[in-house]
């Protein structure tokens, strides 16, 4: 295979590092992402007459959801079989070392986890905090959830992690950090670039498509096809997350997107099929 044409990657994980303390790019671009969310969706509160001290309610929630729901999805989709004789490292960032636990920092992130965490922070948040349908909120919340997840997949290229397979094409990526010799599908960089079109054709939804935007359900349904049938497509060129997927016609990551994709399609015909809804604002 001719690599000539290949990028060498080799970009250190650590943005920096003091002492036994280090930051790295993944973790600041997961933070990153929920700052820049907080600001997108204050703004857009904002913008229609919304009281924008519910977003502050809201992120305590999808904070909390994100984090447990995305490492229960890892754990329960992905690494069962591991985490069910080593319990303790489910919520602790420690692992078994030489016989002893050692801090390691967690170890997988699933981002359907963290999407079924949100949806159910998002309902409890409905019935207790704004007295609306889920979907409200949602077709709000999905609007900056998309930058955070391109946000995250520059987190995972960084880390030169969940990339794709050999490839001949002049992007290819040669992850040196890993050992590889040979140019990969760098999928991150893919889904990073479908996830920013998702996010700005939802902000095009909600500013300038007043009739769609107020079609319950429409901009939820759109996030769900852009972000997980982008997902479903990718995994074809993807190397396996984990050994179990070897010989599955569809991997983990795929049949975990159908049901969204399926969601997406149906709240798109609902809100088209049925009048828009108005909300007054108090």
């Amino acid at each position: 295979m001719n690599t000539l044409l290949a990028i060498h990657w080799n970009a250190s994980p650590e943005l920096f590092s003091l002492g036994p303390i280090s930051v790295r790019w993944y973790g600041l671009m997961f933070a990153a992402g929920f700052l820049f969310g907080f600001s997108i969706l204050t703004r857009m509160f904002k913008f229609e007459g919304t009281d924008p001290v519910l977003v502050e309610k809201l992120f305590v929630y999808v904070i909390i959801a994100t984090i447990v729901g995305a490492r229960l999805g890892h754990v329960l989709f992905y690494g069962w079989e591991y985490y069910s004789q080593h319990l303790i490292e489910i919520f602790l960032p420690i692992a078994k070392v030489d016989g002893g636990y050692k801090f390691v920092g967690f170890q997988g992130l699933a981002s359907h986890g963290g999407a079924f965490g949100i949806i159910l922070a998002v309902w409890l948040f409905s019935i207790r905090v704004t007295k609306r349908p889920i979907l409200w909120t949602l077709d709000r919340l999905v609007v900056p959830i998309a930058l955070v997840g391109a946000m995250i997949r520059t987190g995972n290229l960084m880390n030169s992690e969940i990339y794709g397979v050999a490839t001949n094409l002049p992007w290819g990526f040669i992850f040196d950090r890993n050992h590889e010799t040979i140019a990969k599908h760098p999928t991150m960089i893919y889904e990073t670039l479908c996830y920013l079109i998702t996010f700005g054709l939802l902000m095009y939804f909600y500013y300038k498509k007043k009739d769609l935007k107020d079609r319950t359900g429409f901009i939820t349904g759109a996030f769900f096809i852009g972000i997980f049938l982008t997902r479903f497509l990718i995994e074809f060129i993807k190397e396996n997350q984990e050994t179990f997927e070897a010989g599955m016609a569809l991997n983990m990551g795929q049949i975990l997107s159908i049901p969204f994709v399926i969601a997406g399609i149906w709240l798109i015909w609902h809100a088209l099929t049925h009048p828009p809804v108005f909300y007054t604002n108090k």
